[in-house]
């Protein structure tokens, strides 16, 4: 089984070979946070470690996204939404809002919240199991609403 790490430093490779400028520079921006954050704990990060780092980059697209829409920058708006299709290949299936939507509920049942001050409670219970799988800001709106 080849490691994240192993697979980011090889498609890097390959994409130099076939002059894929974005994915390049994505994947170069991927392997310094991984490094950063490496050095910051003082050792080598576990996949799941990895894998936040990665979700914290698409996150960041999206975010800018989002910007550059409100700001009319189409131009802007189509790099990062290619930098995001590159960043999704190293992230686990990202999850639709109909499965997000089921784990909320049962969230909602195991916590047996009563309404929206129970919201931190279901929070705390969902995230972890959508790590990496869904947008955070996705999985609070859907809390939001059945908790409504």
């Amino acid at each position: 089984m080849v490691s994240l790490k192993d697979r980011l430093l090889e498609d890097m490779r390959n994409s130099m070979r076939k002059g894929d400028r974005t994915t390049v520079s994505v994947i170069r921006m991927i392997r310094s946070a991984i490094g950063y954050e490496e050095i910051a704990n003082g050792g080598s990060l576990d996949y799941p470690g990895i894998l936040e780092i990665i979700s914290k980059q698409a996150n960041q697209r999206r975010e800018s996204i989002e910007q550059f829409l409100r700001g009319n920058r189409q131009d802007l708006v189509d790099k990062e939404r290619s930098e995001l299709e590159v960043i999704l290949k190293y992230l686990p299936a990202q999850l639709d809002t109909e499965a997000i939507r089921k784990l909320a509920i049962q969230a909602i049942a195991s916590v047996r919240a009563q309404g929206l001050q129970d919201k931190g409670k279901v929070m705390g219970h969902i995230m972890p199991q959508v790590k990496g799988k869904a947008d955070g800001s996705q999985v609070n709106q859907i809390v939001t609403e059945l908790l409504s």
